[in-house]
């Protein structure tokens, strides 16, 4: 990363994954590592594929709380919209985000507007740019990174 070279940073995200797929790998992904921090961003894909919300949210705070119960710093994200949601499914990511805003504030965790990073100002349920109208471009992960390296530098436990 270019804004912190001295950071290791690992990427263990798998495309089209859903939250109890990632629940289900994060001991061994996560904590074989022993990071100082772990980005938790997940809930497209299952908004995307038709799960309930309520699982969603069992999952992300599960990891919350196996994250911070091995004293690994949560960074609690938000999830990004995508161009093809339905007003269903944007309602679900709108729902899903102020619930990880909130549950991020009850439980002291880290909380990055990850959504916000790379939205449309003009749109919020879309994209600013995407090449495939899922995923952001190169300058909406950019500024998606960038969001988050802000989020951990501003935490008063940097390590």
């Amino acid at each position: 990363m270019r804004m912190h070279p001295e950071w290791t940073v690992l990427n263990r995200g798998v495309n089209g994954e859903r939250s109890d797929e990632i629940l289900a790998r994060f001991e061994r992904d996560v904590f074989s590592e022993s990071p100082n921090y772990v980005v938790i961003l997940a809930g497209v894909n299952d908004v995307y594929q038709g799960a309930p919300v309520e699982s969603v949210k069992e999952h992300l705070l599960a990891m919350y709380e196996k994250t911070t119960a091995a004293k690994i710093r949560p960074v609690a994200a938000t999830v990004l919209p995508y161009n093809a949601a339905s007003a269903g499914e944007s309602k679900a990511i709108s729902d899903l985000n102020t619930w990880i805003a909130v549950t991020a504030n009850r439980l002291g965790a880290l909380f990055c507007d990850t959504n916000r990073a790379v939205r449309d100002p003009g749109n919020p349920d879309r994209l600013l740019s995407s090449p495939d109208g899922n995923h952001p471009d190169v300058s909406g992960y950019r500024k998606l990174g960038e969001a988050l390296a802000a989020t951990i530098d501003s935490d008063a436990r940097l390590v």
